[in-house]
C-alpha cells in the first residue's frame, strides 16, 4: 500500500510575502508534539497471582486497561491469552510500547513484575547488589509462598476428599514459610530493605492466611509489614483495581464448574 499524497496548496498572488519580507521571516519554532500514550493491557483474574500486577501499575502510575480472563469458566485456555500466556495461566501483560517502541508480551508474574521494574525503574534496583536482594524474595514467592499456599487452599477448601496428610503438609509448611518472612522482618520494613516488587508479590498471599490456616498474630513482623503495605495508596487502588470482573458474594468453592477449569488438565486437556 503506497502512502496517500498531500495535495498541493495554492495560495492567491495578494497573499505571497514579498520576496524581502520573506528573507527576513524567521522560520516559527514548531511545537514538540505530544508522544501517544498507549496503555499497558492487564490480562488478569482478581486472585493473589493478578492482583501482583495491578498494585505495580498502580505503584509506577503507568496507564494500564484490565482485560478480565475468567478461570473459573476457562477463558485461560482462549487462543488468544494461549499467544500471550502458552502456561494457560494468569496473569500476563501486553505492552504495545516495549523495547524500541515494539510491542511486547510477558507472562509469569515474576517475570512480569522484573520487567515493569525495568521499564519504568522503580522498585527495582538498578544496581547488581540490590538487584539480587530483590529477585532472592521475589523468587521465594514465586516459588514457594505462593505455590505453597495455593496448595493448602486446594486441599483445605477445594478438594472433595479431605486427606488429613495433604492438609497438615501444607498447612505446616505455610507456616514454616510464615516463619522464614517473620524472621527476615526483624529489623526490616520490608523484604529486601527498601520497598519493592518482592513485597507486591507477597501482598495477596498474605491477605489470605486464614485460608491457609494461619494467623497474622503468631508473626508480629508480618503483620507490621502488612500493616504498612496497606497504608500505600497504590496498593490500596491495585488490590481492588478487579473487584468489578465478579460478584463480591461469588465463592469458587462452591462453584462446580470453577473446578472442571481450575483442576485436573493434562497435556492432552
Amino acid at each position: 500500500m503506497q502512502k496517500a499524497k498531500r495535495s498541493a496548496s495554492h495560495t492567491p498572488a495578494h497573499a505571497k510575502p514579498s520576496a524581502k519580507r520573506a528573507a527576513s521571516a524567521k522560520p516559527r519554532p514548531k511545537a514538540p508534539r505530544a508522544k501517544a500514550v498507549h496503555p499497558v493491557e492487564l490480562y488478569m483474574w482478581p486472585t493473589y497471582n493478578g492482583i501482583k500486577i495491578s498494585i505495580m501499575l498502580e505503584e509506577c502510575e503507568l496507564p494500564y486497561v484490565i482485560k478480565g480472563i475468567n478461570i473459573n469458566r476457562g477463558e485461560q485456555f482462549d487462543t488468544y491469552f494461549l499467544s500471550l500466556s502458552p502456561n494457560n495461566r494468569i496473569p500476563a501483560i501486553l505492552d504495545p510500547d516495549g523495547p524500541g517502541g515494539e510491542p511486547i508480551s510477558v507472562f509469569e508474574s515474576g517475570a512480569i513484575l522484573q520487567y515493569l521494574g525495568r521499564k519504568t525503574g522503580k522498585f527495582y534496583p538498578r544496581d547488581e547488589w540490590g538487584r539480587v536482594e530483590v529477585d532472592q524474595w521475589l523468587f521465594w514467592q514465586c516459588a514457594g509462598f505462593g505455590p505453597m499456599a495455593g496448595q493448602a487452599h486446594h486441599f483445605r477448601e477445594y478438594a472433595s476428599e479431605k486427606i488429613p496428610y495433604a492438609i497438615d503438609r501444607y498447612t505446616n509448611e505455610m507456616n514454616r514459610l510464615y516463619g522464614v518472612m517473620n524472621k527476615r522482618l526483624v529489623h526490616r520494613d520490608f523484604l529486601a530493605g527498601d520497598y519493592s516488587i518482592a513485597d507486591m508479590a507477597c501482598w495477596g498471599v498474605v491477605k489470605s492466611a486464614h485460608r491457609q490456616g494461619q494467623s497474622l498474630e503468631d508473626f508480629p513482623n508480618v503483620s507490621a509489614w502488612w500493616d504498612r503495605m496497606n497504608a500505600r495508596p497504590g496498593v490500596q487502588r491495585g488490590s481492588t483495581a478487579g473487584d468489578f470482573l465478579r460478584k463480591p458474594d461469588y465463592d469458587a468453592t462452591k462453584d462446580p464448574l470453577a473446578a472442571v477449569h481450575l483442576f485436573g488438565q493434562t497435556a492432552r486437556s
